[in-house]
């Protein structure tokens, strides 16, 4: 992937951070932080422990600017204003070949597919498809970012509790790799269209619901009983009954995903478990869900950690040679994204209100279930007092961290909130007629825009008057 030269001729002198594989106490070092995770600290200690949050090899120039892939936001807030999504290239493909090198040591007949419903931007196709990875898409519109992107249609893994006519005929004619059967509606429609316009038979899994409820939002859990994905354990038995008698699809294996954000390794292996009782068969999909480190307080399982739970579970229950998929989504690119938004306005009071130039329509995660975010001055990085970080819609809601500490805010600051990677540029939306932002590749002092910023007019282009 070739990098446009855009750094300029000289820039201040940087102090490298690391920014990965944080097992210290994670609260900033003089002040024990709120219950939603922030700090109050300031000096060396509290900068580091949120330095920890951005893109590993985060770093700061001498001035105190923050630095995103060896860029200082300052020229990429130039370049491609505000807001705008940053993501550390590098720390993408170092987080995937951390999946798939690890995965293949533990379990050779394996593979890693993005979960792509996290990210599903072409570029970032591309980028994973480059270092190996398969794709978990859900719809049609995935599906088709996914081949436009030069993704290998075996690779693919298609979801979706309620897909429909058209997309499974997309995904048929795409010769996608395996198609998760989610319903008895989708054992009809698949066996009737692979039989009008393919002349092979048709990969599947079965995707059952194991009746596990992690710990986590209820709108991100998707293995309990009642859940609208799936099918539960005895119909999935008699969904693998009917299966196996059809001379149009073949049986390939078993699908369990349980929910998303989850911080211990105990609700996959039972996954694992719930899948090995339903037999023997070629192929296990045992899903994603692992955790990000959002927070300072948060303490997801390592993917190493995570790999061992699977894999250890996998060798005593699954047959041994068998292929194992997993579909790792948010671990996969939350970390490696960062928002940058400029302060329009700040109203003094007991807790501050800094309102930015962005908010819900580029990060909807704080509205949909209560995700919490830190965030940061990015000239002024670390301490501060407590502010309420707001964005600029026409919603009591639109709150994009409260309680987070920023260092005297004023109008024209930039402000950096980290792991922003996962499902903000999926969700974002114009809302106010906002023009979704900018995703800009970071990678060794270089920059590029690999989805430019939506114009008015791309407001107005699809309506007919």
């Amino acid at each position: 992937m070739s990098f446009a030269a855009t750094t300029p001729a000289a820039r201040p002198s940087t102090a490298r951070i690391s920014g990965s594989g944080f097992s210290g106490p994670g609260v900033p070092a003089t002040g024990a932080g709120a219950a939603t995770g922030s700090g109050t600290a300031s000096g060396s200690a509290a900068v580091d422990d949120l330095l920890r949050l951005f893109p590993p090899g985060t770093s700061l120039a001498g001035d105190g600017t923050l630095l995103i892939g060896g860029v200082p936001v300052t020229e990429l807030a130039e370049a491609y204003g505000t807001p705008a999504l940053l993501v550390d290239e590098n720390a993408v493909r170092a987080r995937a070949r951390r999946y798939a090198d690890g995965l293949a040591a533990r379990w050779p007949n394996s593979r890693v597919t993005f979960a792509s419903k996290a990210f599903p931007c072409t570029a970032v196709y591309r980028l994973l498809a480059e270092e190996g990875l398969g794709f978990d898409v859900a719809g049609g519109g995935e599906l088709t970012l996914a081949l436009a992107a030069g993704a290998d249609p075996a690779g693919l893994v298609v979801h979706g509790n309620a897909k429909t006519e058209e997309e499974l005929r997309l995904a048929v004619e795409a010769r996608a790799g395996l198609i998760v059967v989610d319903s008895f509606d989708d054992i009809d429609r698949l066996e009737r269209i692979v039989g009008e316009v393919s002349g092979r038979t048709q990969g599947v899994l079965v995707r059952v619901t194991p009746d596990i409820r992690p710990d986590t939002h209820e709108a991100i859990s998707t293995g309990q009983a009642g859940s609208k994905f799936g099918l539960p354990l005895p119909q999935a038995k008699e969904a693998v009954a009917r299966l196996r008698g059809s001379d149009r699809l073949r049986l390939d294996g078993v699908h369990a995903h349980v929910g998303s954000q989850i911080m211990e390794t105990g609700p996959f292996a039972r996954a694992v478990e719930a899948l090995a009782g339903l037999g023997e068969f070629a192929v296990y999909d045992l899903g994603g869900g692992l955790g990000a480190r959002y927070t300072y307080r948060d303490r997801p399982p390592s993917v190493e950690h995570y790999l061992d739970t699977l894999v250890e579970t996998a060798g005593m229950v699954l047959p041994a040679g068998a292929r194992i998929l997993i579909e790792p989504g948010r671990s996969m690119v939350a970390e490696a994204g960062v928002s940058l938004y400029r302060v329009v306005t700040v109203k003094p009071g007991g807790q501050p209100f800094v309102a930015v130039d962005g908010g819900m329509g580029d990060n909807l995660e704080v509205s949909l279930y209560g995700q919490r975010f830190e965030a940061t001055v990015a000239t002024r990085v670390g301490g501060g007092e407590r502010c309420r970080l707001v964005g600029r819609h026409c919603e009591s809601g639109d709150v994009l961290s409260a309680g987070v500490p920023l260092r005297d805010p004023r109008p024209g600051d930039l402000v950096a909130v980290p792991v922003t990677g996962a499902y903000t540029y999926a969700l974002s939306n114009n809302y106010n007629g906002a023009r979704r932002p900018p995703v800009v590749f970071c990678r060794d002092g270089e920059h590029r825009a690999v989805v430019r910023r939506e114009s008015y007019q791309d407001l107005l282009r699809r309506d007919l008057g």
